[in-house]
């Protein structure tokens, strides 16, 4: 499989740059894989698709905000990214950092006017090691003059709305530095009618990385390697989730990362297993999918990991022919953009 051969004409003034007045007002299209018919229209239509005894798993990560601007103590300006918290005592960061001239190990960088920040090692290429220290909680003081990192196609600064709407309603565990931006349609008042319907809600976490906006560099899609990023799937949710694949009922995933991280962590049973780790899972069109019944996802960039993974689960050929009739009927694209649910 080429790169190419996910690839679609996109008009750059259907990329969001910014969220609707109100969640639920977000387009809908329905993808029916059985009968290959496209249906469109608003997002609370999604209500339609469900049926009692379905069981809808969420990925209750949080976005932090990640970007910290500041000097290098020599005084030279610099931004730092920070990508994924590594398991120790301290604040110690995989970051990238953008600045005139990469910091050396050792060097120490003042941020926010709060937090310091010392290199302690070179990671793999482009990345930094660096620990954070401060007189205070680091992460109240990260909520107070980091940034929100907003993905690279949206071509503005963070503004005070993104605080709240780069946010899923349900978001609770910190980590991510992208959203999983599938949730960003849901309201309370959508998740409660989903109940009262007889769908069970049940939640994950996987800490969205930056792998989610790398672009994929090889041209055979075989060769690429996904980064790695942190999960945890409590006892509960496995177990509700397995009972319905053991009954025979839908296990609906919201997001593209509930979806791998749900077909990652496997028991030898094809039930999932409960448990924390590094997923690092990559799905393209071949893979077979074990535990997901029908996604939600948004509409994902031209040659991206995550257009390989709805054409694994719909099929390349009908993928594309969505995205055809999106562009023709002006859906908005990609992390503030509208929404697609698969069946």
């Amino acid at each position: 499989m080429r790169l190419e051969d996910f690839d679609f004409e996109l008009p750059a003034e259907l990329i969001a740059q910014y969220p609707p007045d109100s969640r639920e007002e977000s387009r809908l299209m329905v993808l029916d894989r059985p009968h290959r018919n496209i249906l469109c229209g608003n997002f609370p239509d999604i209500l339609d698709q469900f049926c009692p005894g379905d069981v809808l798993v969420l990925n209750d990560t949080k976005v932090i905000p990640a970007r910290l601007h500041g000097t290098k103590a020599t005084g030279g300006k610099i931004e730092v990214f920070l990508v994924r918290r590594l398991e120790s005592n301290q604040e110690d960061w995989i970051c990238l950092t953008k600045c005139s001239k990469a910091p050396k190990v050792g060097s120490r960088l003042l941020l926010g006017g709060e937090i310091e920040g010392t290199v302690l090692a070179d990671g793999e290429a482009p990345y930094k090691v660096i620990r954070f220290t401060c007189a205070g909680d680091f992460h109240q003081l990260l909520e107070k003059v980091g940034r929100i990192p907003l993905p690279p196609y949206i071509r503005r600064e963070d503004t005070s709305v993104d605080r709240e709407r780069y946010q899923t309603v349900f978001a609770r565990s910190k980590g991510a530095v992208a959203a999983p931006t599938a949730g960003l349609h849901f309201t309370r008042d959508i998740l409660a009618s989903l109940q009262e319907k007889g769908v069970e809600i049940v939640s994950l976490t996987l800490h969205v990385g930056l792998g989610t906006f790398l672009p994929v560099r090889v041209e055979n899609i075989l060769e690429h390697r996904m980064h790695g990023e942190s999960f945890h799937i409590p006892e509960a949710t496995a177990d509700i989730i397995n009972l319905a694949k053991k009954e025979g009922r839908r296990v609906i995933a919201l997001g593209t990362t509930t979806t791998r991280t749900l077909e990652f962590a496997l028991s030898g049973e094809n039930m999932v297993k409960a448990g924390e780790g590094i997923s690092d899972l990559f799905i393209y069109p071949g893979f077979r999918f074990r535990i997901v019944d029908a996604l939600i996802t948004n509409f994902h960039l031209p040659c991206s990991t995550l257009m390989m993974l709805v054409s694994a689960f719909a099929g390349r050929d009908f993928i594309l022919e969505a995205y055809r009739r999106a562009v023709e009927e002006r859906f908005r694209f990609f992390s503030y953009g509208d929404c697609m649910m698969i069946v």
